[in-house]
């Protein structure tokens, strides 16, 4: 299987398994929908790792594959692309991808997914699409700016360069930098302390927020009064505030 998906902890890690580079072809692209889709419906998931193992996250598309698309062939498949990655944007549960090597092209797009990214220090991420006559077709120019500005972006996808670790850093493509060998560690950790939150109210934010960025400011305020209002019929809203009346603040277990 080019994509897996494994729970432990309440942590499912989607792992891309398509050696050596992880490059992201059709089979590939479609494996990850149906585990992301899986990740989303099951109860025992409550968060997710991204990872592509210890030497690499994902180099980017399976150019040769690619290569034999025409114009017809490309306007039926840059759909299922495109919904593959959105499939990952959706999961309703905190999403970290835990980036080693590379991360280019779609392997970059894949990483902008997530909610938040852990890279190694030896980590270079890019859009190199324009080097092929191309630009991002899996989410890059719409994600990326929206999470580095569109100064930032217009750089990366204009020139196709790669970044390290230390300027992804720095312009907010990464939220953290850790040794190589820590990465997985790291992320799953991340991932397992969200797990054992309240599963409605993380989902709630996550909604709230993405939905607030895409639109405007009333529009955005009105779904977070929705969530917020709605919460209040949970059981882990007041399993929350009992505890905090009783015990005091952060005590509360919501599993």
């Amino acid at each position: 299987m080019t994509v897996t998906l494994e729970v432990s902890e309440g942590v499912g890690t989607l792992r891309l398994e398509r050696p050596p580079m992880n490059a992201l072809d059709v089979a590939t692209q479609d494996r990850l929908k149906e585990l992301a889709e899986e990740a989303t419906r099951r109860e025992d998931v409550r968060a997710v790792v991204i990872y592509g193992g210890e030497k690499v996250f994902a180099a980017g598309a399976d150019i040769k594959e690619m290569q034999n698309m025409d114009h017809a062939a490309m306007i039926v498949r840059s759909r299922d692309l495109q919904d593959s990655f959105t499939a990952v944007a959706r999961i309703p549960k905190p999403v970290v991808a835990a980036v080693t090597g590379y991360a280019l092209g779609g392997g970059c797009e894949l990483a902008l997914c997530a909610d938040f990214r852990i890279a190694a220090d030896n980590a270079k991420l890019g859009q190199p699409e324009i080097l092929l006559g191309l630009i991002p077709g899996a989410g890059g120019t719409q994600r990326l700016p929206r999470l580095v500005g569109p100064s930032k972006a217009k750089d990366l996808i204009f020139t196709g360069r790669m970044v390290k670790a230390d300027e992804a850093l720095a312009i907010g493509l990464v939220d953290r930098v850790v040794p190589a060998a820590d990465v997985y560690t790291e992320a799953h950790a991340w991932a397992a302390r969200l797990a054992q939150g309240p599963a409605i109210a993380l989902r709630a934010a996550k909604e709230a927020i993405d939905t607030g960025v895409e639109t405007d400011l009333e529009t955005g305020l009105a779904v977070e009064r929705n969530w917020f209002a709605g919460l209040f019929a949970t059981e882990d809203r007041e399993r929350g505030m009992r505890s905090f009346v009783e015990e005091g603040p952060g005590k509360a277990k919501f599993l």
